[in-house]
C-alpha cells in the first residue's frame, strides 16, 4: 500500500480540488480523505506537502520510432522519456517501420509497451502503408487493441478515402486522427512561408497548406458523425474554423503542442533546424490564437507531437533536415510557464487538456483521481524550476534545451508503482 499525504489535489474531471490523502492499494485509489490514518498494514507513506498531485498526464500524440528507427528512440527510452515528464499514458502514432497497418505489427509495439512501467497504448493507420489509397482492416486492428487511427506524418489527400475512414471509425466509435498539410502547396515544409523562410530564402509551407484540409474534413466529420482530432494546430485560421465546427458538433476535437503555444518563426531564425517541425511554427499572432483557443475550449487537448531525431539528421542543412522535436520532458513546464504562469489557464484547466480530455476522446480509464480509479498520478512542485537537459529521451532535438521553466515533476506513479522519482532537493 501507498498513503500520499498533505498534497494538494486536483481532479479535473470532477473539478474537486483540496487538501486531501489518497490511499493505494495496488492499481487502484482505495480511499481519497482527510487526514486518512496509515493502516495497519504495511504502508508505505510519502508526504506531499507542499506539491500539486494531479492524475498522470496522457499524451495521445508520440513518436516512439520502434520498430523501425532505434537510433532515434525505442518504446522504452520514450517511456522513460514519458515518466519523467509525468506521463502516465501515451498513445504512439504509426509511422513507424513496418508501420501499424497490420496485427503483427501492432501486438509487437503494444506488448513491448508493457514492460515500461506506463501504459503505452498505439493507434493504428488509416491507410495501407500510409499510402493513401486503400483503408487498413480498421475493424481487425481495434480488436488486436488499437485505439485510435491516423497516418500522422502524412496527410490524406484523397477525399472518399477520408469519408470511408471517418464512417468505419464512426461504426467502432473511436478516434480518427488527421494531419493537415497539402503538399501540393508546399515546396519546403517545417518552416512558415514569411519571415523564417525569407530569411533563409527558401519557399516554405504557406497558411493555406493547414486550413484547406482542416475545412475539408471538419466538413466530413459533421456529414459522418466521425469523432476526429485535428493534429497539432497551427494557424489562426484553423483555430477558427475548429471553433465554429465545435459549435455544431461536440465529436470535434483539436490539439496544441507545446511548442505552437510557446513559440513563433522567430525561433527557426535563432535555433535552426532545432525549431524545425510540421506543421511549421508561425507568427505571433497565431501563437495567440492557439492559446486563446485553448482558453476557451477551442482546443480541448495538449499533445506534445514528440519526435526524436539524432544528431546527425538534425545538424543537415535546414532545407535537409527531418522536422520534429522531443517534447514529453518539457511539455508540462513549458505549459505552466507560458498558459498557467501567464494567467491564460488555471492550473486546472491546464490538467484537463494534459489528462481528461485526451483520456475522454480515446475512451481510455485514465486521466482523473477517484475512488476505485487507476492509481496514476503526478506529484508536481508548480513553484519549482526544470531547466531542460540530461534527457531521459534518447534524443535531445529541442531549442528548450537550458531554459528556465515553471514547474517541476517531483514523482510519477503508474499503476501504483513510482517510475519516476526526481531527487532534486
Amino acid at each position: 500500500m501507498l498513503l500520499i499525504r498533505n498534497g494538494y489535489m486536483i481532479d479535473p474531471k470532477s473539478g474537486r480540488e483540496g487538501k486531501y490523502d489518497l490511499l493505494i492499494d495496488g492499481d487502484r485509489i482505495r480511499k481519497i480523505g482527510k487526514q486518512l490514518p496509515v493502516p495497519e498494514e504495511h504502508c508505505r507513506v510519502i508526504d506531499a506537502e507542499g506539491l500539486l498531485v494531479a492524475p498522470g498526464l496522457v499524451d495521445v500524440h508520440v513518436h516512439f520510432r520502434d520498430p523501425g528507427f532505434p537510433l532515434k528512440e525505442d518504446i522504452l527510452t520514450g517511456a522513460r522519456a514519458a515518466a519523467k515528464g509525468g506521463f502516465t499514458t501515451v498513445v504512439m502514432m504509426g509511422n513507424t517501420k513496418p508501420c501499424m497497418d497490420n496485427p503483427d505489427t501492432l501486438r509487437y509495439a503494444l506488448e513491448k509497451g508493457k514492460s515500461t512501467g506506463i501504459h503505452v497504448l498505439s493507434c493504428a493507420n488509416v491507410t495501407m502503408g500510409m499510402q493513401g489509397q486503400e483503408l487498413t482492416p480498421m475493424e481487425e486492428l481495434a480488436v488486436r487493441g488499437a485505439v485510435g487511427f491516423t497516418d500522422d506524418g502524412i496527410p490524406l489527400m484523397d477525399e472518399e478515402i477520408v469519408r470511408a475512414a471517418m464512417e468505419r471509425a464512426a461504426k467502432l466509435d473511436m478516434p480518427i486522427s488527421f494531419h493537415e498539410e497539402d503538399p501540393s502547396l508546399i515546396s519546403e515544409n517545417g518552416i512558415n512561408r514569411g519571415k523564417a523562410s525569407a530569411h533563409f530564402g527558401i519557399a516554405g509551407s504557406p497558411r493555406e497548406a493547414e486550413t484547406g484540409l482542416v475545412e475539408r474534413d471538419l466538413r466530413l466529420a459533421l456529414e459522418t458523425g466521425a469523432d476526429i482530432n485535428i493534429q497539432h494546430i497551427s494557424t489562426r485560421e484553423a483555430v477558427d474554423l475548429v471553433r465554429r465546427a465545435r459549435e455544431k458538433s461536440p465529436r470535434i476535437h483539436a490539439e496544441a503542442t507545446p511548442h505552437h503555444f510557446s513559440l513563433t518563426e522567430e525561433a527557426v531564425i535563432r535555433y535552426g533546424s532545432l525549431a524545425k517541425m510540421n506543421p511549421p511554427l508561425r507568427e505571433e499572432e497565431d501563437r495567440l490564437a492557439i492559446i486563446q483557443g485553448l482558453a476557451d475550449g477551442t482546443i480541448d487537448i495538449i499533445a506534445t507531437d514528440h519526435a526524436p531525431h539524432t544528431e546527425e539528421e538534425k545538424a543537415k542543412p535546414l532545407p535537409q533536415a527531418p522536422s520534429g522535436i522531443i517534447g514529453l520532458e518539457t511539455a508540462l513546464p513549458l505549459a505552466i510557464t507560458c498558459l498557467v504562469q501567464e494567467g491564460y489557464l488555471t492550473m486546472g484547466k491546464l490538467l484537463r487538456l494534459m489528462s481528461a480530455n485526451p483520456a475522454n476522446l480515446y475512451h481510455l480509464d485514465a486521466g482523473y483521481l477517484a475512488e476505485n480509479g487507476p492509481a496514476d498520478l503526478v506529484l508536481i512542485d508548480t513553484a519549482g524550476e526544470t531547466i531542460p537537459g540530461d534527457y531521459a529521451s534518447k534524443a535531445s532535438n529541442t531549442p528548450f534545451t537550458g531554459w528556465r521553466l515553471r514547474g517541476r515533476v517531483v514523482r510519477t506513479i503508474a499503476s501504483g508503482i513510482t517510475v519516476y522519482e526526481d531527487r532534486q532537493k
